[in-house]
């Protein structure tokens, strides 16, 4: 049996891991606004760590969010039991390992569908950047090859959030009581029944 001060600090865990994620998608969007409508990604993400480029703060902070919010997200999972929707006696029946795969599935999607929306943008600022590395710190991919695989991320991550959704929330079936009869219509049974 939990106990209560376990999930408080387990809640906590789920809290702080959120937030971070929460923050680290700021960072990452600030640093990707700043890629599709500046040219100021080299300078200093904050002027007191000058060492901390933009578009590094940026690559980052995205790792930062993968990671946070798919923790958050399981362990939010696993509080729950399952889905909202589910029924009592089917929370304890999917096994930790199906809650991270969901987790991992919801934070893929959210997050590949920033990184697409925002090298979409690109596309639309500057489009000779597609061809381009994706960022200083490695030699390949570029940011259309990037693109094109955040896409398939989306697609592999939707479906399967989709399918786990579905599978944790299917309603079991309530069981059927007659509502209780007036008692008019217990007189008329009554009635009924006598000869």
């Amino acid at each position: 049996m939990r106990t209560w001060s376990g999930d408080n600090r387990k809640l906590a865990i789920e809290s702080a891991a959120f937030g971070l994620g929460y923050t680290a998608v700021l960072i990452w969007f600030g640093s990707a606004l700043v890629g599709s409508f500046t040219g100021n990604e080299a300078f200093p993400y904050w002027p007191a760590l000058p060492q901390l480029r933009t578009d590094t703060a940026g690559v980052i902070s995205f790792a930062v969010a993968i990671v946070t919010l798919s923790v958050s997200k399981f362990l939010q999972l696993r509080r729950r039991g399952s889905a909202p929707a589910q029924p009592v006696d089917r929370l304890a029946a999917r096994p930790a390992g199906v809650h991270g795969v969901q987790a991992i599935a919801e934070t893929a999607a959210f997050l590949s569908t920033a990184m697409v929306i925002y090298l979409s943008f690109n596309e639309i600022t500057h489009p000779y950047t597609l061809r381009l590395q994706l960022t200083h710190l490695w030699p390949w991919p570029s940011e259309g090859t990037v693109r094109v695989i955040g896409l398939g991320i989306c697609l592999v991550a939707v479906a399967t959030r989709r399918y786990l959704q579905a599978t944790g929330s299917t309603p079991a079936q309530p069981a059927t009581t007659p509502a209780p009869a007036t008692p008019h219509e217990t007189a008329l049974e009554t009635a009924a029944e006598t000869p």
